[in-house]
């Protein structure tokens, strides 16, 4: 004796496919699924005699019907884009409820970190200003030693200038002599 045939459906599409087989294992592997389309909810066993009849006859293949006309898969299109929530970015948009505001976030650290900038600006600051005061300071006392050389340097030029010339006279004397 054959197998008693039961009737499974599941939606595929706009779609119904129904198959006729002795068990849920068999409607799924005609319907190529890899998971327990049954578990989930997406498949069902059927008790209409007229499609059972229909698909007994092939036992194991799957027999599409559409679940209703073009006019009214459009009309249910239209319906479900009126209602459906809005999309942002490709995602739909949840409407949650208002939650509590986050508070502000501290300033406190930042406040510290630019308080140590300035503090660490002005020492800079003053520090320049005590080298810049000691390089005037500097280049001053270089002005002054440079005023006195040239100052020196006239009377040493003049002393060695005499002395220089008693040393030719006496060297002039000397050649003569020998």
């Amino acid at each position: 004796m054959a197998p008693r045939l039961k009737l499974f459906r599941t939606p595929i599409g706009f779609h119904d496919a129904y198959v006729a087989a002795p068990s849920q294992k068999a409607a799924l592997k005609a319907w190529g699924a890899d998971a327990d389309l049954f578990a989930r909810g997406i498949a069902e066993r059927v008790e209409d005699p007229a499609l059972l009849t229909q698909a007994a006859e092939k036992p194991g293949t799957v027999i599409k019907r559409a679940r209703g006309t073009a006019e009214e898969h459009l009309a249910s299109a239209e319906k479900q884009a009126k209602t459906a929530p809005r999309k942002v970015q490709g995602r739909a948009k949840v409407e949650s409820p208002p939650s509590k505001p986050r508070p502000r976030p501290s300033r406190k650290a930042l406040d510290l970190a630019e308080q140590k900038q300035a503090a660490h600006q002005r020492s800079v600051k003053a520090r320049i200003e005590e080298l810049e005061e000691e390089r005037a300071r500097i280049g001053a006392q270089i002005a002054q030693v440079r005023k006195e050389e040239r100052e020196q340097a006239g009377k040493f030029q003049t002393a060695v200038d005499k002395v220089r010339a008693k040393y030719e006279d006496a060297l002039g004397q000397w050649r003569k002599q020998t």
